[in-house]
């Protein structure tokens, strides 16, 4: 079994910059998607970034599009989500999402972490 384990959040000023990653709890065979999500209490989960290592395409929501910025590699463990000019509305929790391969004869799956906290606030 394999979990994957966000950390980097905290406290930032606004304005300020902080750099999340997502790791694996173990040898995982290879990552063919990462993205992130942030949800606020009582709100809907919301996608932020992906980054496809199929076809190496990156997306991102329109909100942080040019300062936030995803990277990963397919057999990498790790996997990083580095956010600049944060705003106290961007004050969330954020997850990490993989679908991947655990091993070389496993199955596409699709994990989540457990989350990490991001404040921004002066």
């Amino acid at each position: 079994q394999v979990h994957f384990v966000e950390s980097g959040g905290g406290w930032v000023e606004p304005g300020g910059s902080l750099s999340l990653s997502c790791a694996a709890s173990r040898r995982f065979f290879g990552v063919a998607k990462m993205a992130w999500f942030r949800q606020a209490p009582g709100k809907e989960r919301e996608f932020v970034a992906s980054l496809d290592n199929v076809d190496r395409s990156e997306n991102y929501t329109e909100s942080v599009k040019g300062r936030f910025f995803i990277s990963g590699g397919v057999f990498g463990t790790t996997g990083d989500l580095q956010m600049n000019s944060l705003k106290p509305e961007e004050t969330d929790v954020y997850y990490c999402n993989v679908e991947g391969w655990f091993t070389e004869d496993s199955g596409r799956e699709d994990y989540w972490g457990k989350g990490t906290l991001v404040i921004v606030s002066s």
